[in-house]
């Protein structure tokens, strides 16, 4: 049986095909798209999380008493994300990381070794956390996850 001509024009034009490959194509680019996006911001959250850790941290090394103006620096260092209450410890300890004082109501009394002193430093440790939801929930993945980092920092006993 011979096709009419109209028939075997439209049969053989690949006309639409890109639109046929888009279509199946299509879905698999969005995954990917907001995959990319859903683990950027889990990215970016982490990076304010550990940011507001270390600033807590730093202005508890300058004003070793002040627990409150830690929280506040460490929260204000994260502006975009709603981070849970840090928490801070504080103390002192000698610089080769024995006879831990916490808030140093006993100053440790650190005796040198032969090769170098062992003096008595600040220790200030700040932990900030916050809950990343994601946009999407994924399967296998769960949609919300506690992000948390802690930041210790050592320096000079005034």
């Amino acid at each position: 049986m011979k096709t009419p001509a109209s028939l075997r024009i439209v049969l053989e034009s690949d006309r639409g095909a890109a639109l046929l490959e888009l279509a199946f194509v299509a879905p698999i680019l969005f995954l990917l798209l907001f995959g990319a996006v859903s683990l950027g911001r889990a990215y970016y959250v982490d990076l304010e999380v550990t940011n507001a850790a270390h600033a807590g941290a730093e202005y508890g090394l300058q004003n070793p008493s002040d627990t409150a103006g830690m929280i506040a620096a460490a929260q204000a260092s994260a502006p975009d994300v709603t981070l849970n209450t840090p928490s801070v410890t504080r103390g002192c300890e000698c610089s080769d990381g024995t006879l831990y004082s916490a808030n140093c109501t006993v100053v440790p009394s650190c005796t040198a070794n032969s090769t170098r002193s062992n003096t008595p430093v600040r220790r200030v440790s700040v932990t900030a956390s916050s809950a990343y939801r994601s946009f999407v929930s994924w399967p296998g993945v769960p949609s919300s996850v506690t992000l948390s980092s802690t930041a210790t920092i050592r320096g000079n006993y005034p």
